[in-house]
């Protein structure tokens, strides 16, 4: 979600890359909260509310990454910016997993 949000505001309506980034994480979160809420970590069990604020300390962590390093990649190569963004995309999912696996969805109330 986040990188077809990215690849159509970019291409269709002539957005800058940087300035399309957040967006595309925004569009992305809700699906991602989701999917890992009622699929990936369903049998955690964590509290909704809680899972919801943790998930998103991580989620906006891995964006704060995320468009730091593609910044760097945009400015090495502005007309591939899709192919950059797949890459911090791939990069960053893998840290927000472990984290949410190990945090966010978590049911145990501990640090």
């Amino acid at each position: 979600m986040h990188w077809l949000g990215v690849v159509a505001l970019v291409g269709r309506w002539g957005w800058h890359p940087l300035l399309a980034n957040p967006a595309g994480w925004v569009l992305a979160f809700g699906v991602s909260f989701a999917g890992h809420q009622w699929l990936s970590f369903r049998s955690h069990r964590a509290p909704l509310a809680r899972a919801l604020r943790r998930f998103l300390v991580v989620s906006a962590a891995g964006f704060g990454v995320n468009e730091a390093a593609y910044a760097v990649l945009v400015q090495l190569s502005p007309q591939r910016y899709g192919l950059m963004l797949a890459v911090v995309l791939v990069a960053v999912a893998g840290l927000t997993y472990l984290l949410g696996r190990h945090w966010a969805f978590l049911r145990s109330a501990g640090p």
